[in-house]
C-alpha cells in the first residue's frame, strides 16, 4: 500500500511543485520506504508516490513509465495473480523495469487501454498519464478498498490518497453543509468537504484538457426473483466456495515481509486464520483485541480458534483511557465522522501489529455484506421473506433478534420508529432494516441543528436522496429483499464507513496494508448468484460460509451467532475517560464551534441522556460520536 498525489492542469495553470512535494508529505504514513514525483517538461501534469514497500523491496519505486516514457503510473494498493499477468505480457513483448505487481497495470493499460481494468484483481486505486493521447486516468477497485479523491481547484484536477495531502497542496478545506445534511458523505461519494469527492468503487475518471467523465466498469449484480434454490447442488456449493475463499486468502499471503491476521471471536476471521495457516510455511501471527468491558470482549474464544490452528497468539488490550487517548488522532487520519469508539480500537490495534514489524494484516472485513451477516438482513429475511410462515413464530423470532442484538440498537437494528420513512415502501417495496436507525439518527439530528442549518435542510430527506441516486433503484424491485439491502449497505455504509473507519485509513495510518480475502470479486460474483437462503437460513446468518468454512473453525466459532465488532459505549462509562472527553468535547468550546448545531439544544440533548433507558442510551452512542467527531474535524481542517 502506498499514497499518491496527482494533479492534471484542464488549462495553461503550471504546477507548484513545493505544494506537490508539501502534499506529499502528509501522506508519509502511507509510504514511509520511498517519496518519489514526476512532472511534465511542461509543469502541467503531476504524479506523486510515497511507497510502502511488500513486493519488490528494492525496484519498485514509482512513479513507474514505459519503455519509451509517454505512459507514466502511480499505485496505491495490490494486484494479484500479478506473476502469471506478467508472463502473459512479456511473450507479448513488453519490458518490465520492476518486480513489483504494479508495473502490470501500465502495461494492461498499453494492450487494452481503459479495458485494462477488468483484468486487475485486488485492491487499488491508480492514476495514469498516457501522453501520446494526452488522457489522464484515475481508476478505484470494484469494491472502495483503497480511497481515492479529486476535486478541481483554479482549473486543475487533483487526486489523492487522503484529503489532507489536498489540503496541503493548496485546495481549501471547507465543511460541505449540504453534503453533511443529506448525509452523502456516507450514502454517497462526497465527503465532508466541499467540492471533494471520492472515485466511486468500481469506477473510473478519464480526463482531457476540456474535462472530465466518470465511468462504471462494475457492479453488483444480484440475481432476479427466481426458482434457483431447486438448481443448486448444496454439496457443490459449499466446496466451490470454500475453494474459491481459499484462493482469495492464499493469494493474499504473497508478500516480500511477514503477514499477520487480524482475529476475533466469530467466523471470518477464524476461517481466514484457518486458511491461511494451511497455505503458511510456519505459525501465524495472530492479533485480537481485547476489551476491559467482557460484554465487548471476545479474545477467549479467539484464543481458543489461535490455539487450535498451532497460530501464535497476541492480545492487544485496549481500555477506556486508550480510546479516549487516541480518539482525536484517529479522527486526523479518517477525515470523517465514527459510529463507536471501535474505530479508535483498531486504530490502536493496528499500531501494536505495526510496532511488531509487520508490514500486510489478513483481515475478515467484508463477509458480513457479501454472505449477510448482519442481524438487520436477518429480520429482513423474516418480515420480508416470510411466505408461509407461521405469524407467531415470526413475532417470537422478532422479540430474539432484537434481545440477542441489544449492543447494535441505534447503529445496526432500530429502537422505535423513525419519522416520514412511507418514501422506502414506494421506491423499493419494503423498509431496509439496516436504514432504519439511521432514520431515526436523522430524527434526532433535527432536534439540536441550529435554525439556519434546518432552514437548509428544508424538507430534505437524506434516505430518500439516497435512494433516489442510486443507479439500479428500479432493478432492486426485481430482486429478493435481503438482496436489495445488501446491494443498498454495500453502496453506502461498507465503502464509505467500514473500509475507512475499520479498513484502510486506521491500518495505513501505522504504515500497514490491510488485505481482504472475502472482498475478492471473483469470490463476490460467485456469491452473488446463490439463492438468498444460501445466506440466511432460519436463524442462522452467513450459512453457506459456515458450511464452506467448517473445517477451519472449531465448534464453539462455527455455531456462535454473529457478534458485531463494536467498543464499549461511552454512555456505558460513565466514569471513564472516554465518556469524560465525549462530554467535556460537547459541552465546551469546541461544541459551541460546530457551524450545524444550536448549543443551547445540544447541552438539553446531553442533560436529558440520564433520563433515558439503558438501552436508549446505549442506541444514542452513535450520535455522541458523531458529534465528537465532527469537534475533532473542525478543530484540524477548519
Amino acid at each position: 500500500m502506498c499514497g499518491i498525489l496527482s494533479i492534471f492542469s484542464l488549462g495553461n495553470r503550471e504546477i507548484d511543485e513545493n505544494l506537490l512535494r508539501n502534499g506529499l508529505t502528509t501522506l508519509h504514513h502511507r509510504g514511509p520506504d520511498n517519496t518519489n514525483h514526476w512532472i511534465s517538461p511542461t509543469k502541467d501534469v503531476a504524479l506523486g508516490h510515497t511507497r510502502l514497500s511488500i513486493i519488490d523491496l528494492n525496484t519498485g519505486e514509482q512513479p513507474i513509465s514505459n519503455q519509451d516514457e509517454s505512459v507514466r503510473l502511480v499505485v496505491n494498493g495490490e494486484f494479484y495473480d500479478f506473476e502469471d499477468i506478467r508472463e502473459d505480457l512479456r511473450e507479448k513483448g513488453y519490458h518490465f523495469k520492476t518486480q513489483s505487481d504494479s508495473e502490470i497495470a501500465l502495461h494492461l493499460y498499453n494492450e487494452h487501454g481503459t479495458g485494462c481494468l477488468k483484468y486487475l484483481r485486488g485492491e487499488f486505486a491508480f492514476n495514469i498519464w498516457d501522453s501520446r493521447n494526452q488522457l489522464f486516468i484515475a481508476a478505484r477497485d470494484r469494491l472502495g478498498i483503497k480511497p481515492l479523491f479529486y476535486t478541481v481547484y483554479e482549473n486543475k484536477l487533483y487526486f489523492a490518497s487522503e484529503m489532507k495531502a489536498l489540503f496541503a497542496a493548496g485546495v481549501p478545506a471547507q465543511w460541505d453543509e449540504e453534503s453533511y445534511l443529506s448525509r452523502a458523505f456516507f450514502f454517497r461519494d462526497r465527503t465532508l468537504f466541499k467540492n471533494i469527492h471520492q472515485v466511486p468503487p468500481g469506477h473510473y475518471i478519464i480526463a482531457t484538457r476540456s474535462g472530465f467523465r466518470i465511468k462504471k466498469y462494475w457492479d453488483f449484480d444480484y440475481p432476479e426473483y427466481s426458482n434457483a434454490n431447486d438448481k443448486v447442488n448444496e454439496n457443490e456449493v459449499i466446496l466451490s466456495i470454500r475453494e474459491s475463499l481459499q484462493g482469495a486468502v492464499k493469494t493474499r499471503l504473497r508478500a516480500d515481509v511477514p503477514v499477520a491476521v487480524y482475529l476475533s471471536g466469530g467466523i471470518d476471521s477464524g476461517a481466514v486464520l484457518g486458511m491461511a495457516s494451511e497455505f503458511h510455511s510456519q505459525p501465524v501471527d495472530a492479533f485480537t483485541l481485547s476489551f476491559t468491558d467482557k460484554d465487548y470482549d471476545e479474545s477467549l474464544v479467539a484464543e481458543r480458534a489461535a490455539n487450535a490452528f498451532g497460530a501464535k497468539y497476541n492480545t492487544v488490550n485496549v481500555s477506556s483511557d486508550d480510546l479516549a487517548d487516541n480518539f482525536e488522532k484517529s479522527i486526523w487520519h479518517t477525515e470523517s465522522i465514527c459510529f463507536n469508539s471501535h474505530s479508535v480500537a483498531k486504530f490502536i490495534l493496528s499500531d501494536a501489529v505495526s510496532k511488531q514489524g509487520f508490514k500486510v494484516v489478513l483481515t475478515g472485513e467484508g463477509a458480513d455484506e457479501v454472505f449477510g451477516g448482519y442481524s438487520a438482513f436477518r429480520q429482513d429475511m423474516i418480515l420480508h421473506n416470510a411466505q408461509g410462515q407461521d405469524e407467531n413464530y415470526i413475532a417470537a423470532y422478532l422479540g430474539q433478534l432484537k434481545q440477542n442484538n441489544a449492543k447494535t440498537s441505534g447503529l445496526l437494528t432500530p429502537v422505535g420508529r423513525p419519522d416520514n420513512i412511507e418514501f422506502m415502501k414506494k421506491l423499493l417495496g419494503f423498509e431496509p432494516t439496516f436504514l432504519l436507525p439511521l432514520a431515526e439518527s436523522i430524527d434526532t439530528l433535527k432536534t439540536i441543528y441550529n435554525a439556519q442549518t434546518l432552514s437548509a435542510m428544508g424538507g430534505l430527506h437524506p434516505i430518500h436522496q439516497f435512494l433516489s441516486h442510486t443507479e439500479q433503484l428500479s432493478k432492486l424491485n426485481a430482486i429478493e429483499p435481503v438482496h436489495a439491502s445488501m446491494y443498498l449497505l454495500s453502496k453506502s455504509a461498507l465503502c464509505n464507513y467500514v473500509l475507512v473507519n475499520l479498513g484502510d485509513r486506521m491500518e495505513m495510518a501505522h504504515s500497514l496494508e490491510g488485505r481482504t480475502p472475502f472482498l475478492d470479486h471473483h469470490l463476490i460474483e460467485k456469491v452473488m448468484k446463490l439463492p438468498v437462503n444460501y445466506k440466511i437460513r432460519g436463524q442462522t446468518e452467513k450459512y453457506i460460509l459456515r458450511e464452506a468454512a467448517k473445517p477451519y473453525l472449531i465448534d464453539e466459532v462455527y455455531k456462535r451467532e454473529k457478534q458485531p465488532f463494536l467498543a464499549p459505549p461511552s454512555t456505558k462509562q460513565k466514569n471513564l475517560k472516554l465518556h469524560a472527553l465525549v462530554q467535556d468535547t460537547l459541552r465546551g468550546d469546541a461544541g459551541s464551534a460546530l457551524p450545524f448545531i444550536d448549543n443551547r439544544k445540544l447541552i438539553k440533548y446531553l442533560d436529558g441522556l440520564p433520563q433515558l433507558s439503558s438501552d436508549k442510551q446505549v442506541a444514542n452512542e452513535s450520535l455522541l460520536m458523531e458529534l465528537t467527531s465532527l469537534c475533532f474535524l473542525q478543530k484540524h481542517y477548519m
